[in-house]
């Protein structure tokens, strides 16, 4: 086998911790020796051992001579854990192929330098793109502190999330909707406005076996989730931000007592300053969200330029309707030039519905 292909097994790896790990990144590690795959490992859990510890205290053999490929630059710092590159070379492996390299400058290019100087032989850049596309909010947060944001919608083919009445359950088939929640285990957090709060009532939980629920983050102007909600009433089994203009701080209590966190941010154009919850957020260690918010707060997070990336569930189906909801609302661009442009397209078939995902520009 390849230095590739070996790389995409530990890919693979890194993927299983999505969601577990954040915000710390998804990292798998493999080990050869003699063409043989002697371990494996992932970064599990936040907080617990890294991907490389994980492969060697899951190998039987000898480590000597041995090649190591691991998604991300080993680390050379102390953290919640020890650096990797102690291990490594305690361990007696030979030779280190990664794909990414580790924007945090804390380890950026200082552990391959060790590695190097202690005689190992170090391989970079191998499936660089596959490895960094698993990791961008990561990278984001770790470069400018703020969240990667994941705005998600489902529509029918004639661009219409709801019909006339606003009813949307459902537009897109139950494949597509695993999918979704698939979607939120994988994100650390999932944000709405107070709009789809008042309507639906959801929880906004990812109800797949084995999967996590993500910090669920209320965008609330003026403080009008019911307390009766289910958000609010399963607060204290899911970590609930509910994010508010509303500076008299006695108006929190109420929701605080029943396990919510409640932060002030400030207001422009009568709503929340998206620009700025992202900034609070990230100071919180959030670096991913999935907005799944309905067309107004879709609009203002367009409007505001937080978005990083699309997901837009198409189900074969017509509604119709001038009234009916399309995904962004608000008064939209003024011309096509300034539209907010999308790239990097990838479909993907999930049942009789689609998935089509770009990258903002």
């Amino acid at each position: 086998m390849t230095d590739e292909e070996y790389m995409s097994i530990a890919i693979e790896e890194a993927k299983r911790g999505a969601g577990w790990v954040a915000p710390n990144p998804m990292v798998g590690a493999v080990i050869v020796k003699d063409g043989q795959i002697i371990g494996k490992g992932y970064h599990t859990r936040y907080g617990d051992l890294h991907a490389e510890r994980e492969a060697i205290a899951a190998s039987c053999g000898d480590l000597h001579g041995s090649t190591i490929y691991v998604t991300l630059e080993p680390c050379c710092h102390y953290g919640k854990q020890p650096p990797c590159i102690d291990a490594i070379t305690d361990a007696g492996i030979s030779r280190v192929v990664f794909g990414s390299s580790d924007p945090n400058p804390l380890v950026n290019g200082k552990g391959v330098s060790i590695l190097r100087e202690k005689g190992i032989t170090v391989v970079s850049g191998v499936l660089k793109n596959e490895c960094d596309k698993i990791n961008k909010a990561f990278f984001r947060h770790i470069q400018t502190g703020l969240p990667y944001v994941t705005l998600k919608y489902a529509m029918t083919m004639d661009g219409k999330i709801a019909s006339h009445t606003g009813l949307s359950k459902w537009i897109t088939g139950e494949t597509a909707r695993r999918h979704v929640h698939q979607e939120r285990s994988a994100s650390q957090a999932i944000m709405v406005g107070i709009g789809t709060v008042l309507s639906d009532d959801p929880l906004l939980t990812s109800r797949i076996e084995g999967g996590r629920n993500p910090i669920r983050i209320i965008c609330d102007t003026n403080l009008r989730t019911p307390l009766d909600s289910n958000i609010v009433k399963t607060a204290k089994d899911v970590r609930t931000i509910i994010a508010c203009s509303v500076s008299d701080e006695s108006r929190y209590v109420s929701y605080t007592e029943k396990g919510c966190e409640v932060i002030f941010v400030e207001a422009e154009d009568g709503h929340i300053d998206l620009k700025k919850l992202m900034s609070v957020l990230g100071t919180r260690q959030i670096n991913s969200i999935l907005l799944e918010g309905g067309s107004q707060l879709n609009w203002a997070a367009v409007k505001a330029g937080i978005v990083n990336r699309v997901q837009a569930y198409i189900a074969p189906k017509i509604l119709g309707g001038s009234d009916a909801k399309t995904p962004v609302g608000g008064i939209g661009m003024d011309d096509p030039e300034n539209c907010l442009k999308l790239v990097n397209p990838e479909i993907t078939r999930l049942g009789d519905d689609i998935l089509i995902e770009s990258e903002v520009e």
